[in-house]
């Protein structure tokens, strides 16, 4: 079994959180209390999945909650470079139509660039 890592890195409009290892029943949890703790509301988040080699219903779960968490909080968030195993689950499921999926996370970064600088600004 391969741990769970994470690390976080704030960029323009958001934070990009690398996930690397096993996201299973057994650490879930961190992975949405560390992604909880980094958010900000208002801005997006990043999970780059790169280097995650499993995903099974609970770590899906989570990255379900996530998706709605972030969005509640007026951001977006985009799953990059989702591969292997935990690409099928996430497309047997039905939930890769449903989420913002882009092939890496430099592209996941431009993306969420491009919606911060073409925001209006609010008013005070």
């Amino acid at each position: 079994m391969s741990p769970l890592n994470l690390t976080c890195r704030e960029l323009p409009g958001g934070v990009l959180i690398t996930v690397t290892g096993e996201l299973d029943a057994t650490n879930a949890d961190r992975l949405e209390s560390y992604a909880e703790q980094h958010h900000r509301p208002g801005l997006g988040m990043i999970l780059d999945l790169g280097e995650l080699t499993f995903l099974d219903s609970r770590g899906l779960h989570v990255l379900l909650r996530l998706n709605t968490s972030v969005h509640d909080q007026g951001g977006i968030l985009r799953l990059a470079a989702v591969r292997g195993r935990p690409a099928r689950l996430l497309q047997i499921t039905g939930v890769w139509p449903i989420l913002v999926i882009h092939p890496d996370a430099e592209q996941a970064a431009a993306a969420m660039r491009c919606l911060t600088i073409d925001q209006p600004e609010k008013e005070s």
